[in-house]
């Protein structure tokens, strides 16, 4: 009751945001890790949660130096930052509420192509104050996809990859895991049966399509029916390779080129 008065007090106007700013709060997975990545010693003040959980964040060993909090406006409005860091699918409420009580929140794109994780080094710099760092960074960025992509066949000459998740899901090549393959030499059997984004690929249509190699997730701890179909009998007369990691592509960051050598590595591997 207390933070809805105050933020209605505070008006709708969405403060500016600090040219340098001292104590920033991340309430997203993607912006804990660019944010852990480029900001100043001492500036980053929280992460979520989520930054810790090596399931999911590439920087798991690093989010114990930070506060964990769960996005939540009350708590994030306890911490007194001049910058909390967002991506657009934030919840709104919890992004209005925070501007309304005069702390500005910087929203960032989701990463689903390597041009995207590029803006994205290039504007967290420049919103955290540390846009040398960010250029260096994205260049080596730029370097390292170079030299991967260097290796990878032309495009008529790719073996066919598809890639198969929990609930039989596939990502398409206008998505980030689509930019991967496409950057470790593969074609992309999803697109070819019109999946341009991610979505189901019933496994009748995944034997049908005879891909060179299957990507598969890696199994999470413990038994999940959603993930019974990584270990199909079906699957046994095609080339299956554990290579999904979700640290490594849930979000764009620099890590996603760990999972491109990785899949480039499978590439170069004669197949059974």
């Amino acid at each position: 009751m207390i933070l809805a008065l105050a933020a209605q007090a505070a008006g709708a106007e969405g403060p500016a945001v600090p040219a340098h700013p001292a104590r920033v709060v991340s309430i997203n997975l993607c912006t804990d890790q660019l944010a852990m990545l480029l900001a100043a010693p001492g500036q980053l003040v929280s992460v979520t949660w989520l930054a810790g959980d090596p399931a999911f964040s590439a920087m798991a060993d690093h989010a114990g130096a930070y506060l964990a909090n769960g996005g939540r406006a009350e708590e994030v409005f306890a911490l007194h930052p001049d910058l909390v860091l967002a991506d657009i699918w934030s919840p709104p409420d919890t992004v209005s509420m925070l501007t309304r009580l005069g702390i500005p929140v910087v929203q960032f794109p989701p990463g689903e192509s390597m041009a995207d994780i590029r803006a994205n080094i290039i504007r967290m710099g420049e919103v955290l104050g540390t846009a040398d760092r960010a250029a260096a960074m994205a260049a080596a960025f730029d370097a390292r996809l170079a030299g991967l992509v260097r290796l990878a066949p032309p495009p008529g000459a790719r073996p066919r990859a598809a890639t198969w998740a929990a609930n039989a899901y596939a990502s398409g090549p206008r998505s980030l895991t689509g930019a991967i393959l496409d950057a470790a030499g593969f074609a992309n059997v999803a697109g070819e049966l019109g999946i341009e984004y991610g979505g189901t690929l019933p496994l009748e249509a995944l034997v049908w399509a005879q891909p060179d190699i299957v990507i598969t997730a890696e199994s999470a701890p413990g038994a999940s029916r959603a993930e019974d179909v990584l270990r199909h009998p079906a699957l046994a007369g095609l080339r299956v390779e554990a290579g999904l990691a979700d640290a490594d592509w849930t979000c764009g960051t620099p890590f996603v080129l760990d999972a491109v050598a990785r899949l480039a590595a499978f590439r170069a591997k004669p197949g059974p």
